[in-house]
């Protein structure tokens, strides 16, 4: 089984999640708020609230869209996937201009990330009941 498009992907959403690490950082020195500072500036505040909700989802999103993978197939992972990563950066776009802006995109995360891990659950439970 090769799972190159799952990887794909995986690498993706971490090339995001570093690339919100950055934004972290230039705007800390955009507004001249440096570490380990956390406040003094909605939008730095924001940035780094966005960033965070984002590895906190990553420990759900990695195992469940790898699980999915090897339980339903690499390309139908890697799609919803690639629709996980869309809406992180809605998210992160959104929250970063104005906190009520985050929703569309933590909608649409919330929704792939549930699919990959009902998905998942419900094939592996299936499989164990039918091959027990």
């Amino acid at each position: 089984m090769t799972l190159h498009a799952t990887a794909a992907v995986t690498l993706l959403a971490l090339l995001v999640y570093f690339g919100m690490a950055v934004q972290v950082a230039r705007t800390r020195t955009m507004l001249g708020i440096l570490p380990p500072a956390m406040t003094g500036d909605a939008r730095l505040e924001r940035t780094l609230r966005a960033h965070a909700n984002t590895l906190e989802w990553l420990a759900i999103f990695l195992p469940s869209l790898w699980l999915f993978a090897v339980y339903w197939g690499d390309l139908p992972a890697a799609l919803i996937g690639l629709v996980w990563i869309a809406g992180r950066i809605a998210y992160f776009l959104g929250y970063v201009g104005a906190v009520h802006r985050r929703f569309p995109g933590f909608f649409i995360q919330s929704i792939a990330s549930a699919v990959l891990l009902f998905g998942a659950l419900g094939r592996a439970i299936f499989l164990a009941v039918t091959q027990g």
